[in-house]
């Protein structure tokens, strides 16, 4: 089969650059200003820079992460903007305007007829509100997914069908300033309910996933904006655990691990330390240190290890072509960066 280049990339609201739900799809005039915390930047800038990316990278798919919450938006931004002819997918979740959508593009002979099967996950048990203790004290709390899993199987031509888990998990961050012991409650509250949907995907998808006859050789890439990265924070050490490692698995079951394509490419040196610094997939000015640009790692592509190592030559496209900063050269396209992988089954 032809290698696939996969893009993960959270697109940033993309849902701003379209018209209301209330009238057919269509984009909203160019110079309407879609920026925000001040700033004025317009459609046309947004999809300009958007498409540029995408156009520059060349990916064979894409997991949209804040993509807009209708189908027709999805697939009039990649018909219009983006080289090449595409089959796009949104998985919708009820009152949201960030959803996580896939694009495939099909008019290069990589996948077959349709490219891709998609599950709604609206009808998946698995994602439903949910109960869990998640601070230890015997009392469960109500939890949910603020924007339903993409769950889809792509098709290469000529190569072992895989199905991809596109992710959008509960933000960390705490929006505006307040007094300490507010802010703290705050933040904890928000690592709590990361933290829960972590384990909700670990025991009530993955693991099946990954046990169960049906699925256990399926090779599955669980990727898109977890808000989280390895260790713990200085809220998730008062809980006693990190969302992102929930995720990847337990070393008591290390035959249900998922792999870390961007660990995957680091140095020897930088594994053997587990040195992650120069892994920054976004970069935010932070309100509560005046505003000081601060750059983390929240994005991931996993993937599952029945199959060897499947998913390789992780990148994360801070620097474009020519040498510049992505947010030099296309300074209204995200303030997350996105990765590429390549896919072989």
């Amino acid at each position: 089969m032809p290698d696939i280049k996969l893009v993960v990339w959270n697109m940033e609201w993309m849902n701003d650059l379209f018209v209301s739900n209330a009238q057919p799809a269509d984009f909203r005039p160019d110079n309407d200003d879609v920026g925000r915390e001040g700033a004025v930047v317009t459609v046309r800038e947004r999809r300009d820079d958007l498409s540029g990316v995408l156009n520059e990278l060349k990916p064979d798919a894409v997991v949209v992460v804040e993509g807009p919450n209708r189908d027709e938006e999805l697939q009039l931004f990649f018909d219009v903007d983006v080289n090449g002819d595409w089959k796009t997918k949104v998985q919708h979740t009820s009152g949201s305007t960030q959803d996580v959508g896939i694009a495939v593009r099909v008019d290069l002979g990589k996948f077959e007829d349709p490219p891709f099967d998609p599950t709604d996950t609206n009808n998946m048990p698995a994602f439903d509100p949910f109960n869990a203790d998640t601070d230890g004290d015997g009392i469960e709390e109500n939890h949910k997914f603020e924007r339903r899993p993409l769950y889809v199987e792509v098709k290469p031509q000529g190569g072992k069908p895989f199905r991809i888990l596109g992710l959008h998990l509960k933000s960390k961050l705490v929006y505006g300033a307040y007094e300490w012991s507010k802010w703290w409650q705050l933040a904890d509250a928000n690592r709590k309910k990361l933290l829960a949907q972590t384990t909700q995907l670990r025991l009530k998808f993955l693991d099946p996933f990954l046990t169960q006859n049906a699925t256990s050789d399926v090779p599955l890439i669980v990727c898109g904006d977890v808000n989280d990265g390895p260790g713990m924070d200085a809220s998730e050490k008062r809980l006693f655990g990190s969302a992102m490692e929930r995720l990847m698995g337990t070393v008591w079951k290390p035959d249900l691990c998922l792999g870390n394509a961007l660990f995957d490419a680091l140095k020897s040196k930088q594994k053997a330390a587990l040195d992650f610094s120069s892994i920054v997939t976004a970069s935010f000015k932070d309100p509560i240190f005046d505003w000081k640009w601060q750059r983390v790692w929240l994005d991931h592509v996993l993937y599952s290890r029945s199959q060897g190592q499947w998913v390789t030559n992780a990148k994360i496209h801070e620097v474009m072509a020519g040498g510049q900063k992505i947010w030099a050269k296309y300074r209204h396209s995200s303030d997350h960066f996105p990765i590429s992988v390549k896919v072989t089954t």
